[in-house]
Parts: C-alpha cells; structure tokens; sequence
C-alpha cells in the first residue's frame, strides 16, 4: 500500500485548484475534463499527487471554516514561513495561528480563501526528504 491522495469537496473546485497552484507552488497533475464536478488532482513539485479538489452539490459542502485546525488541516513544509504567510494573506488567506515549539519549529496557520487550515511547517528538524 501507498498513500495515493485525500479528496476534498468544496464548493468551487476550479478556482480553489488555481489558487493553490498560484499560490503554494502546486501543479494540476490531472484534470477530469467535461465533468460538471471540475475534479482537479494537485501535486507537490515531484509531481507526486496528494490532493483532489472537486465539486459535488449531490454531497453536503463541510464548513471547513468552521473546523478547528487542529481537526483538519493542510500541512505545508516552509523553510520560511513568515514570509510564506505574508505572501498567502496578500492573495487573500486569513491569518489563525502563530506556534513556535519547543525545539523551535514554527507552525504557522492560514486560512485559504476557502476555509480550510493551511499550516506553514517551518521545522527545526525537518522530516526526511525535505
């Protein structure tokens, strides 16, 4: 087994997948053309899938605003994360949280134009292969 992705249904899937490529440094990796649904699938710069965006009205739209970051979030890895979360509010996030741990990690929360928890991981010791 590997992990493939995590699916995501919002409420407009095609400017949200713009976004996050304009913005966090994704890549469609795969589009679903001709689906009233607008399924996006988002990689990281390997090209490795992580993430679907789509759009399905048939399927309730969760209040991802509403979610505590600490339910659900998105983790990003940011060698500089203040300067990451300067560059994300400017394009229209919202500022939650600002943690520096113990062994200095700073983990810094936005939240996309969306709702949903983007958090910034700029780690004292990173995780293997970043």
């Amino acid at each position: 087994m590997k992990f493939e992705h995590i699916a995501l249904n919002v409420p407009d899937a095609r400017a949200m997948a713009q976004w996050y490529v304009k913005n966090l440094g994704l890549q469609v990796v795969r589009q679903v053309e001709g689906d009233a649904r607008h399924i996006h699938f988002l990689g990281d710069e390997t090209g490795r899938v992580f993430l679907e965006l789509y759009s399905n009205p048939a399927a309730p739209y969760p209040d991802y605003a509403a979610a505590d970051p600490q339910v659900m979030h998105m983790a990003f890895f940011a060698p500089a994360a203040a300067a990451m979360q300067a560059r994300l509010v400017a394009a229209g996030a919202k500022p939650f949280s600002d943690d520096t741990l113990p062994d200095g990690t700073r983990l810094i929360v936005v939240r996309c134009p969306w709702g949903i928890a983007v958090q910034l991981c700029q780690r004292a010791k990173p995780f293997p292969g970043f």
